[in-house]
């Protein structure tokens, strides 16, 4: 299983490790802003939500605010929730719509039962299996974690979280504590066979367990699952940016693929 040579989360707490150089990045750099816009999209293609039906959506680990203002540019309302101030400072500053929490995932998401219609997280939960203190057990920590997540969901609701395992044994670590928790779901693998743009999504169901959406290949025209049972990059980004007009023959077709990868 090949993962990511830099790890972040090797250079201490990410409180401190997202600070305000390293929340410029995300507000200057295009390339970063780019990949996280993508794999926000990607996320949300994952939850299935109902078409035309604006959700009230949790977002963990949000930073700056780039994949919430991917879910308001398509329509949906939001909370985000971030340990790192220098991050939210950034959010503040871009104006994002939704509504921002400082807050430790690892000890729990502090909201009412049922609150929220789903989930998405990138490049976030990796951070749990890290112990920054004597304190921090990193089993404990993901367990309070999903246990709060699962009670904060409406029943039947999905949460996508896009990870980068450090290994196998880490990746069991975290769906190990999501099943402890009442999960259901498995993982999907977009680009198995690409170093550079495999992507890993983990599909949490807070309810019966339901299908699993296919994973993207390398291939445009093709589709793998790659599905890790205890049970793939969307292009879109602003269509209007990308140039596509709405309810063109292109925009329907990307929306025809779309729901091809949702399974509907």
């Amino acid at each position: 299983m090949a993962f990511r040579s830099k790890r972040p989360e090797h250079g201490g707490p990410p409180e401190l490790f997202y600070d305000k150089n390293e929340a410029r990045k995300y507000v200057r750099n295009s390339r970063m802003i780019d990949v996280q816009t993508k794999m926000a999209g990607r996320a949300l293609e994952l939850l299935c939500l109902p078409e035309g039906q604006p959700c009230y959506l949790l977002d963990i680990g949000c930073g700056s605010g780039l994949s919430g203002d991917y879910l308001s540019d398509e329509g949906h309302y939001w909370v985000g929730i971030d340990i790192s101030p220098a991050m939210l400072d950034a959010a503040l500053d871009r104006d994002t719509e939704g509504d921002l929490l400082l807050g430790d995932m690892g000890q729990g998401i502090p909201f009412k039962p049922g609150s929220f219609d789903g989930c998405i997280s990138i490049s976030a939960i990796q951070w749990l299996c890290n112990a920054n203190k004597k304190s921090d057990v990193p089993a404990k920590r993901l367990y309070c974690f999903f246990s709060s997540l699962y009670s904060v969901l409406v029943r039947g609701a999905r949460a996508v979280l896009q990870l980068y395992p450090e290994n196998s044994e880490q990746l069991e670590l975290i769906t190990t504590q999501a099943t402890k928790a009442g999960f259901t779901g498995g993982v999907v693998v977009d680009f198995p066979n690409s170093a550079k743009a495999k992507k890993f999504y983990l599909c949490l169901f807070s309810g019966p367990s339901t299908f699993l959406p296919k994973a993207l290949n390398e291939s445009n025209d093709e589709e793998e699952t790659r599905e890790s049972e205890f049970t793939s990059e969307r292009i879109p980004y602003r269509m209007a940016r990308r140039g596509l007009v709405r309810k063109s023959r292109q925009w329907v077709l990307e929306k025809k693929a779309r729901r091809r990868r949702q399974g509907r």
